[in-house]
């Protein structure tokens, strides 16, 4: 068994691509328009969906935002350096909502940013 994918609603596809590739540096595998149901379904990841977990965003035509909710918490990334990680996301427009450094009562060290739709992402060093 293995994780295949993890569903978020966008209120602006492109703009969420943008920022899942050129943010995050995912690439888009594929995207699909279901005129019947008025959505487009656009699935993001680093390798193979049939090897890799991927994001899946949905767009539902003609809705602009969603209220995320208090029972979602967020996405988590592992990177290699993640104060270097936080410049880039800031170089590429990215938003920053909690910098780089040592977790509360803890050894990691992670950072949180924000997607277009207000979805936080974790950020985790790898441990060497």
């Amino acid at each position: 068994m293995r994780l295949l994918h993890t569903m978020i609603r966008t209120g602006n596809l492109d703009r969420s691509i943008d920022f899942y590739t050129k943010v995050l540096g995912m690439k888009l595998l594929r995207r699909k328009d279901y005129p019947e149901g008025k959505f487009t379904l656009a699935f993001l990841g680093y390798g193979e969906e049939s090897k890799e977990t991927a994001i899946e965003l949905t767009y539902n035509w003609g809705v602009e935002s969603y209220e995320i909710g208090t029972g979602f918490g967020h996405l988590a990334f592992e990177v290699s350096d993640v104060y270097e990680f936080c410049e880039q996301v800031k170089l590429n427009g990215g938003k920053v909502i909690r910098e780089a450094g040592a977790m509360k009562g803890g050894d990691s060290v992670l950072a949180f940013i924000v997607d277009p739709d207000g979805y936080q992402i974790e950020l985790i060093e790898k441990k060497s």
